[in-house]
């Protein structure tokens, strides 16, 4: 099998090299699809100024030592050095013939795998989920998901908020109202939270119970743990509903939260302290990464140990590195943390690599994301000003899903209808959220998101239902071959032969909205297809059972992309 576009890039790095030399052999080709050709490769005007040479020359001087005759058609020069390239029309029916017995559908595994470490979601026990949990969350699992098909061992890791002076708060709170009055569901302890904070702040008394409680925590005084414990359960209880609601993948083995790292954090000072890169400040321990300043120019410090002996978020994140690093032998971390963390990591990276627990081949990389905003562009509230609660934002999906799916086909009984509405209301949120670069903020507008006509996850998974609708009243096919006879076939299978590289795309770049792209544009591919060349009423046998095969290949694709990303493709809407 060739994936076209992977193909394409090897045969253009080999003429680049031979024509210019290796140094410049990993020039990107920067294909796109074309009006005037299948692929048009930019590769020329680039590579011009780097060779000194006229765009035009470049091209023709590449075009001459491109080995693609036995894929394309022609290879032409146009405009100020754009390279027009054709694909044969067999060589398109042999490779859709291939994916189509693939179960990988050409989604090639990787040569060498790796063990990836993926930090996502982590909200806070004691508190619910909201709407500022979902973007982590959403994204954690696609590239999970993404990273695991192409054969790294994926270790997801829930960076829970599980520790620390709030936990000071809330046991005293607790003892104070009774065990009696305290069921420790998380819906209750929002309110439960609220009330152990305000006595903090007023009753001075209380405050000082609180720390000691904290101090209590920390030495590992079993009385405190077993309280403790008490709501990190009602906690992960919470999130497992959430969880299974949003249809993501993370359940309670991958909890890893800061209690987790709490016996490792003496270790960490004290190799940082031996190795000289920690050092006292006003009786803290810090480190002064390099390069990073304050506002008026002074060295921007990390905190490691407080003067009090405690430990700041900064040591649990570098013992977690340690830990990812040297114990699970994770040659690629991902934290999928939001954009303001940026500094923050940046300077965690910097150390661990200085203290030797980041050393190559390991290296961690940020996927930062920007936030989710209401109508009004500003941050994503209830009416009333509260944050949107998660589960809230489930049951209106859903709700309004069930709306849209009974107006556009009334004759799906009701069991059926509850679940398409379920796939499809859950599906649109994480759709709008992975189709948009996910630095970018972006409005969450219920109207766009459950439209059926746009770059929507409704609009996919329709396609997708009514490609199971055709080969529903089609018979059965038997040693069908592809045909390409007009432009929307060309168009389709090209399409359909490019799955591998978006999927390979995503996993490099650790950008989601590409496989978005990837499947809108297969879905709109189709519906020309199917428009313009008729599949149950085709003109003949082989032509009917050609673009049968093509039907039930582009419903696989759309089935195993939306997969990939988390959504569900229903047989029927």
């Amino acid at each position: 099998m060739a994936d076209p576009i992977l193909t394409l890039t090897t045969r253009f790095t080999a003429a680049v090299a031979a024509a210019f030399g290796a140094e410049h052999a990993g020039t990107d080709p920067l294909l796109r699809r074309s009006d005037r050709a299948d692929y048009q490769a930019n590769i020329a005007m680039g590579l011009g100024k780097k060779v000194r040479r006229p765009p035009r020359d470049v091209a023709f001087a590449i075009a001459e030592r491109l080995d693609v005759a036995d894929i394309c058609e022609r290879v032409e020069i146009a405009g100020p050095g754009f390279l027009n390239l054709t694909l044969k029309s067999d060589f398109l029916a042999a490779e859709a013939i291939a994916v189509s017995a693939d179960a990988r559908l050409g989604v090639m595994p990787l040569a060498e795998p790796e063990t990836v470490v993926i930090d996502y979601s982590a909200p806070n026990a004691a508190k619910e989920m909201h709407v500022g949990h979902l973007r982590s969350t959403i994204l954690g699992d696609a590239l999970a998901r993404v990273l695991t098909s192409l054969g790294h061992r994926v270790v997801r890791q829930n960076h829970l908020g599980d520790w620390g002076t709030p936990f000071g708060m809330l046991i005293e709170h607790m003892l104070d109202q009774g065990d009696s009055a305290c069921d420790l569901e998380v819906v209750r302890l929002n309110a439960f939270y609220r009330e152990a904070r305000a006595k903090f702040d007023q009753s001075p008394a209380f405050a000082e119970r609180s720390r000691a409680r904290v101090v209590a925590l920390q030495a590992g005084d079993p009385a405190t743990l077993a309280l403790w414990r008490r709501f990190v359960d009602a906690s992960r209880r919470h999130f497992a509903a959430i969880y299974a609601r949003l249809g993501v993948t993370l359940t309670d083995a991958d909890i890893c939260g800061e209690s987790f790292f709490n016996e490792r954090l003496p270790a960490v000072a004290a190799e940082l302290e031996q190795s000289g890169l920690g050092r006292i400040s006003d009786g803290a321990l810090c480190v002064f990464p390099p390069g990073f300043k304050g506002r008026e120019g002074e060295p921007l410090p990390l905190l490691v140990r407080k003067r009090d002996g405690g430990y700041g978020y900064g040591a649990t994140d570098l013992a977690a590195i340690r830990y990812r690093t040297q114990e699970l032998e994770a040659r690629r971390l991902i934290y999928v943390v939001g954009a303001p963390q940026s500094q923050h990591l940046a300077m965690v990276f910097a150390i661990a690599g200085l203290a030797g627990w980041l050393a190559p081949p390991s290296r961690a990389e940020h996927v930062a994301f920007g936030s989710v905003l209401g109508p009004d562009k500003k941050m994503f509230k209830t009416r009333s000003g509260d944050t949107v609660r998660l589960a809230d934002l489930l049951d209106e999906a859903a709700q309004r899903a069930a709306a849209v799916i009974a107006e556009k086909n009334p004759d799906l009984d009701e069991a059926t209808r509850a679940d398409v509405a379920r796939a499809v209301g859950i599906g649109a949120i994480k759709y709008a959220d992975l189709s948009s670069d996910r630095i970018k903020d972006y409005v969450f507008d219920w109207g766009r998101m459950l439209a059926f006509e746009g770059n929507t996850a409704p609009y996919l998974q329709y396609a997708h239902a009514r490609i199971r609708s055709i080969l529903r009243k089609a018979e059965p096919m038997q040693g069908a071959r592809v045909m390409i006879t007009e432009p929307e076939e060309r168009a389709l299978v090209i399409e359909l032969l490019s799955f591998g590289s978006a999927v390979h795309a995503v996993a490099d770049a650790l950008t989601p909205h590409r496989l978005c792209t990837y499947l809108f544009d297969l879905a709109t591919a189709f519906t020309a297809f199917y428009e313009r060349c008729p599949v149950l009423r085709a003109p003949g046998e082989e032509q009917r059972a050609s673009r049968l095969l093509l039907c039930e290949l582009s419903a696989r694709v759309l089935a195993e992309g939306l997969g990939l990303l988390g959504i569900e493709a229903p047989a029927r809407m």
